[in-house]
């Protein structure tokens, strides 16, 4: 597991918009497909990216399996947005600052 991964995963507007769901509460895919308004199939299709990238995880009650946000990946992708959360704060935004490697008189040929 990776937040690339996390990222990419939840790149995908209903993917996000499941997640959202699922950490209000744990659904199965029956309460989710009717949530979403999509068939029970396509949330299915979500779940199973979600939950071999480790987004998510599964629990079965009877008949049911119930989903919910794996916590190790809610923690990853906290920690990486706090960091550039944080790099954002530091960042030098005074444009007449330029440390690109290619200011003038840098060129190397």
């Amino acid at each position: 597991m990776n937040a690339d991964t996390l990222i990419k995963i939840i790149g995908e507007p209903m993917r996000y918009r499941i997640l959202r769901q699922l950490l209000l509460r744990k659904h199965c895919v029956r309460s989710l497909s009717k949530k979403m308004g999509i068939s029970e199939s396509a949330i299915s299709q979500h779940l199973k990216i979600m939950k071999e990238a480790g987004l998510v995880c599964s629990q079965k009650y009877g008949y049911h399996t119930h989903y919910f946000p794996n916590q190790e990946a809610m923690d990853l992708l906290a920690g990486t947005f706090c960091s550039m959360q944080e790099q954002s704060q530091n960042l030098n935004r005074d444009i007449s600052v330029c440390c690109c490697e290619f200011k003038k008189g840098n060129l190397s040929r």
